[in-house]
């Protein structure tokens, strides 16, 4: 696609169904290799980092057929415990095979995502979390080596809620020896559903959602699953505010209402009428709304990734607003 055209002046009217949630999909992908069963993945959305991550997980010998909006993953012959770079700096969550190669293998290489430096991204939150666990960590020119004879469960307190530290360390803590307890954790619904994952898988992992998660480590994951992605909190956000811009009247459907509750209560204090059921959300905007003051803060407060929007929003809003 060379290029888009829009045409605007239009109130966005109808429904929409919303995709599986990107960054639910790519650590449930990531995770995969901890088992060596096969699993199947429905709601696989179609984005470029899904297309990035399966490249990855096949370049370690992960067998994958994708097929619509379903993904069936064969993780039982992995050959590689090497990330090649040029496949690392496409996807800042390439770290995400970090943590289930240390954890099945104990060991990997991976370069870091992107090319950068542990002072450009909080890669330090990952390998604190691994070098507590036991893995020795070596930086060679910003490819990352871990290797761990043992993993042995870990008190580990995070110096800020990571979601992608989080998820590492869930996902290397799984198959260590005894107890691990990740304090200040993140708390994102991506964090639960990961939860979930790895319990069907055979894992023994409670609290997340809380900044307190309890990781008691099982000898192997070895249960054949099909799980459903979580809808984006973020694609459904997007649509609620692109509606509202618009003076639209929209249904949002496969949604989870509580996910976006945070964008919800904003847009509603600016005057937004919005209906909650099960699993849709309807959203009727007025010609004109108040404006309104934002924090952008880790869940369950305002998502960063919805600054952008809102900041159009706002933009035509009566008043003036204050986004921090």
């Amino acid at each position: 696609m060379e290029r888009l055209v829009v045409t605007g002046g239009t109130r966005l009217t109808g429904s929409v169904k919303i995709n599986g949630a990107k960054n639910a999909i790519l650590p449930l992908l990531a995770s995969s290799l901890l088992s060596e069963k096969r699993i199947v993945l429905e709601g696989v959305p179609s984005l470029n980092d899904v297309y990035t991550m399966k490249e990855a997980l096949e370049s370690l010998g992960i067998k994958i057929k994708w097929e619509g909006d379903t993904m069936e993953v064969d993780p039982s012959d992995l050959q590689s415990l090497e990330l090649s770079p040029s496949l690392a700096r496409r996807m800042r969550a390439s770290n995400l095979v970090m943590g289930p190669l240390l954890g099945r293998c104990r060991k990997f290489k991976v370069s870091y995502p992107g090319g950068c430096t542990i002072g450009s991204r909080p890669m330090d939150l990952h390998l604190k979390g691994f070098s507590a666990l036991g893995a020795e960590i070596t930086d060679d020119h910003g490819c990352i080596t871990a290797e761990a004879p043992v993993l042995q469960g870990a008190d580990i307190h995070l110096d800020f809620p990571s979601v992608g530290a989080t998820e590492n360390i869930m996902m290397a803590a799984v198959l260590a020896q005894g107890t691990t307890m990740i304090k200040n954790a993140a708390r994102e619904p991506e964090i639960i559903e990961l939860q979930n994952f790895l319990n069907k898988l055979g894992a023994r992992i409670r609290g997340a959602g809380t900044d307190t998660i309890r990781i008691d480590g099982v000898k192997k994951l070895n249960q054949e699953i099909s799980h459903g992605v979580i809808s984006d909190r973020i694609e459904t956000g997007t649509f609620m505010t692109a509606a509202a811009i618009t003076g639209g009247e929209v249904w949002i459907n496969n949604v989870i209402p509580e996910h976006v509750k945070a964008i919800t209560a904003k847009l509603r204090e600016a005057g937004v009428s919005i209906k909650e059921e099960d699993d849709r959300i309807f959203l009727n905007s007025p010609s004109r709304w108040r404006a309104v003051d934002i924090r952008t803060m880790p869940y369950p407060g305002f998502p960063t990734d919805m600054q952008p929007q809102m900041m159009i929003f706002l933009a035509l809003a009566q008043g003036t607003s204050i986004i921090t």
